[in-house]
C-alpha cells in the first residue's frame, strides 16, 4: 500500500497541519478523527487494515486530516464562542486549503477525471463529517458518518448563539429551505449508522432525530441501527466502514 506522510503551514490556523495519505488512486476520501484524535488514529485504531482490500485495488485513497478538538470542542482554556470561532478556523482550513489539495491530488491520481468526495469519521469524525458536507456540499457526494451526535448539545447543552447553531445540523437542517443545498443533499449518498450497545446512548438519540429532520425535508439517507451487541468502540467501526463501503466502490 502506498503511504505519505504530510506537514503543512495552514495559514488559516497559523500553525502546521500533519495528515497521511493512503493509496494511489480511487475515490477520494476525507477521515475527521475521533474527539481529541489526530491524524495516524485511523491507522492506529485498524481502520486502514479493515479497508485495505478496497485501498490496495485502487477503489478509494484515503486522506486522515488531523483534528483539533483540545482548542475548540473541549478546549479548557476558551469560553464557548471563542471555541467555536476556533472550529470556524479549522472549518476554513478543511475547506479552502486541504479539500482543494485533495481534489487537485484525486485528479492527477485518476487520469484528469473530476472527483467527489466521500466524508467520513466514527464518533466525534462523524459529527464533523456530517456538519462539513451539510455546510460545504458541493465537492462531496457521499457521507458515511458511524456514531455521531448531530446537535451542538452535546458539548455546549441548549446555548445556542448563531455561531454554535450554525455547526448544530439537526438544528440548521430544518431551517435549511435553499434549493440548491435541498437538491444536493437529496442527489448525495447519506450513510449514518449507529449501534444500540454501550455508550452509543447519545448518539443514537442524535442519529434518530436527523433521521426525523432529513425524512420531513425529504431528503432520502440510509440510517442503519445496529444491534445492542454493537458497542461505542473500533471493532465495531472497523466492521461497518468495510461494509458501507463496499457498498459504494
Amino acid at each position: 500500500m502506498q503511504i505519505s506522510y504530510h506537514n503543512e503551514y495552514s495559514n488559516k490556523l497559523g500553525k502546521q497541519m500533519e495528515y497521511k495519505v493512503y493509496g494511489h488512486q480511487g475515490k477520494p476520501v476525507l477521515v475527521f478523527p475521533t474527539s481529541n484524535g489526530r491524524f495516524y488514529q485511523y491507522e492506529d485504531s485498524g481502520m486502514i487494515d479493515a479497508l485495505s482490500g478496497f485501498i490496495e485495488e485502487g477503489k478509494i485513497q484515503l486522506w486522515t486530516a488531523d483534528g483539533i478538538d483540545w482548542e475548540t470542542f473541549f478546549s479548557n482554556s476558551l469560553d464557548k464562542i471563542q471555541s467555536i470561532n476556533r472550529h470556524e478556523q479549522y472549518f476554513a482550513y478543511i475547506n479552502e486549503e486541504l479539500v482543494p489539495s485533495i481534489l487537485w491530488q484525486s485528479k492527477e491520481n485518476n487520469g484528469g477525471a473530476d472527483q467527489q468526495l466521500v466524508v467520513t469519521g466514527c464518533s466525534m469524525g462523524a459529527y464533523h463529517a456530517a456538519n462539513f458536507y451539510f455546510r460545504y456540499p458541493w465537492v462531496i457526494d457521499t457521507v458515511i458518518a458511524l456514531s455521531g451526535v448531530y446537535s451542538t448539545n452535546y458539548f455546549f447543552g441548549a446555548y445556542k448563539p448563531t455561531e454554535i447553531y450554525l455547526n448544530s445540523p439537526i438544528d440548521y437542517l430544518k431551517n435549511n429551505n435553499d434549493a440548491y443545498y435541498l437538491d444536493r443533499f437529496r442527489g448525495a449518498n447519506l450513510i449514518f449508522c449507529v449501534g444500540q450497545g454501550a455508550y452509543e446512548e447519545p448518539m443514537l438519540t442524535d442519529t434518530g432525530a436527523l433521521q426525523q429532520v432529513l425524512e420531513e425535508k425529504g431528503i432520502p439517507a440510509w440510517f442503519d441501527y445496529w444491534g445492542s451487541d454493537a458497542v461505542h468502540d473500533w471493532p465495531w467501526w472497523q466492521q461497518q466502514a468495510a461494509y458501507f463501503f463496499g457498498k459504494i466502490v
